[in-house]
């Protein structure tokens, strides 16, 4: 059986990547400007984008912050309203993301929006920022989100999408301790699926040139829109419309006994891995989430979760080297459930096989 290749993919996000050239540091760096739109829906900058990047995309991270690089980190952006992209991800209990694109007012403009945040070693920041720049031209398209009130200074995202590629690139002036924004993080990916979003388009119509914030007032008396304490911020992860959560357990079949210390890997896909005991290569494509536990952690909740039906899987490292070898043991159901819009779903999988 070729059950080796699936652990090999799906353990990918573990191990640090080594430093290289990336397709994208050959892109043309495009910083022209435009005019500001006129007040008017119809003209929101970077509106585009919203239907590009609808889709599960997956590639290597390169990253100065202290987590580092990852070969692979898989994203998978869908609708959430009829004018609103989002996409939640975790590493591990202490370590996730929450992007989301959205139609804004601000200073009398509509422009898409970009909220960036989540938990960084246990510690949380989320950041605002809005559409300054567009080119787009065919298969090409390049976004910049600029922090609402310092702009580019403080901190700033590209978004590059190139045929069935996208590119993000963040930089930031590390807590204002810098003149400019400086390199962050690079994600240089490709798209792998477009079927899992289609019900959640078609469900909201999407995109539609709505207004989802208005942050007219909404960062007055503030120095910057980037914030530490999220209790305080002006669109939550909480108030995000559609989403659910999914509370996943595992366990160990009989005779399988693991070491506290050592890692289970927890992996959510959108179309099944295994035919019987087939492994089918071609369905890796279909991640959307995953997370890295303790081996005496049995459960796990991944929020704010798209509806939709999934496949769930759950791995253990035996060896505890990051990846797949003989001895290390797997499960080999394909456990389905299906997520309502915001419900909440248990489902469990035991960890059964060993590698032989």
């Amino acid at each position: 059986m070729k059950i080796k290749i699936v652990i090999l993919s799906l353990l990918l996000i573990a191990v640090s990547c080594k430093n290289k050239k990336t397709e994208e540091e050959e892109l043309p760096y495009v910083t022209t400007g435009n005019p500001p739109p006129p007040a008017d829906l119809n003209n929101t900058l970077g509106f585009k984008m919203l239907k590009r990047i609808c889709a599960i995309w997956s590639g290597p991270v390169t990253s100065t912050t202290p987590l580092g690089g990852y070969p692979e980190w898989i994203v998978d952006f869908r609708p959430i309203s009829e004018n609103q992209v989002s996409a939640k991800n975790e590493l591990d209990t202490l370590n996730d993301i929450h992007m989301s694109f959205f139609v804004a007012l601000y200073n009398n403009q509509y422009k898409v929006a970009f909220r960036n945040g989540g938990s960084f070693a246990g510690n949380k920041r989320v950041s605002y920022f809005l559409a300054d720049s567009i080119y787009e031209s065919g298969n090409y398209g390049f976004y910049r989100f600029s922090e609402v009130l310092k702009g580019r200074k403080r901190a700033f995202t590209d978004v590059i999408f190139k045929a069935d590629s996208l590119y993000i690139k963040s930089y930031t002036n590390k807590y204002n301790t810098q003149t400019n924004s400086t390199p962050h993080m690079v994600w240089s990916a490709k798209m792998r699926d477009t079927s899992s979003a289609v019900p959640a388009r078609n469900n909201f119509m999407f995109p539609k040139k709505t207004l989802t914030k208005d942050f007219t007032t909404t960062f007055n008396g503030q120095t910057e829109a980037i914030y530490f304490n999220t209790t305080t911020e002006p669109y939550p992860e909480s108030a995000q419309p559609y989403l659910g959560q999914t509370s996943a357990t595992y366990s160990f079949a009989a005779g399988y006994t693991p070491v506290p210390t050592k890692k289970v890997f927890l992996i959510i896909t959108t179309q099944p891995l295994f035919n019987g005991m087939m492994f089918m290569p071609q369905n890796l494509k279909f991640r959307s989430r995953y997370v890295i536990l303790a081996a005496n952690d049995n459960s796990y909740t991944f929020n704010y979760m798209h509806p939709g039906t999934y496949y769930y899987y759950a791995f253990y490292d035996n060896d505890g080297n990051n990846m797949a070898n003989p001895g290390d043991w797997i499960s080999t159901t394909n456990t389905t459930f299906t997520l309502g819009n915001q419900s909440t779903v248990v489902t469990g999988t035991q960890i059964n096989f060993t590698l032989p």
